[in-house]
């Protein structure tokens, strides 16, 4: 039988799943605490991250680890890799979802120059693989300095980052190896056009990891919603907190009473 991951719970509500990027762990959205207590909030350490042990396999059988713990008709919102994870729940298990967020996050990160694809260029991610063999606790270090990149508090932010994460133990290595994966490989555009669930996408106007023109190549309909954050790169719930909170917060609400009057 499969250990549990690990999940820190707070406030009193509808749920609400946070899942973290590439490196990190749970621990990163603790400041947001207190502005999201009117929600039933799950942050989860994804597989081989934090508190949680590592499985094997692809972006599938996390999905399938988090579906055995995480609450039903419950808002998944997910940053970064953690976006990737959550838009891949939605896809499979779209009855299983109430809304999806993605923060920072792309449904296929590597570029695609042929297809004029915006992402992160092969060899950034091939220079980490080389790196995580050689010393992964100076690669994880140098990936988190990455983002805060271009925010006008970067030092401030890298530093706040920096405690948050490594108050929990470092990642395992294989987990880093199959989030690498993941980045490189998933492309999960072709389901997008079908996904039938709200779904709000948060950008940072100065993010270098994930480049905010992707949102015109991205299904837009009624159900869809974009909110660029003017002055945030890659952590925008780090550098820009209030306004992230407002931007979530108002777009729970209506998907709430929405519901409600329906």
């Amino acid at each position: 039988m499969q250990a549990s991951l690990h999940s820190d719970i707070f406030g009193d509500g509808p749920p609400l799943v946070l899942l973290h990027g590439w490196g990190m762990n749970g621990k990163v959205f603790s400041p947001l605490q207190q502005a999201l207590s009117k929600y039933k909030v799950h942050c989860v350490d994804l597989p081989g991250f934090g508190l949680s042990p590592a499985i094997k396999g692809d972006l599938d059988a996390w999905v399938d680890a988090l579906m055995a713990m995480a609450p039903a008709d419950a808002v998944w919102a997910g940053w970064s890799l953690g976006g990737l994870v959550a838009t891949r729940a939605a896809q499979r298990h779209p009855q299983r979802l109430a809304g999806l967020i993605t923060i920072a996050s792309s449904p296929c990160f590597m570029a695609r120059e042929q297809e004029a694809w915006p992402g992160i260029a092969p060899k950034v991610l091939a220079q980490f693989e080389a790196e995580l063999q050689q010393d992964l606790p100076r690669t994880i270090e140098r990936f988190l300095a990455i983002q805060a990149m271009g925010s006008d508090s970067a030092r401030e932010d890298i530093k706040r980052i920096k405690e948050l994460v490594l108050s929990r133990p470092l990642p395992q290595a294989s987990a880093l190896a199959q989030g690498l994966s993941m980045l490189e490989q998933v492309d999960l555009r072709p389901g997008l056009a079908t996904m039938d669930l709200p779904w709000l996408r948060i950008w940072g106007r100065l993010d270098g990891l994930v480049p905010r023109r992707m949102m015109g190549q991205l299904p837009s309909n009624s159900i869809t919603e974009d909110k660029i954050l003017a002055k945030a790169s890659h952590a925008p719930f780090i550098s820009h907190g209030d306004e992230f909170v407002l931007c979530v917060t108002d777009w729970l609400d209506r998907l709430y009473s929405g519901k409600e009057s329906g």
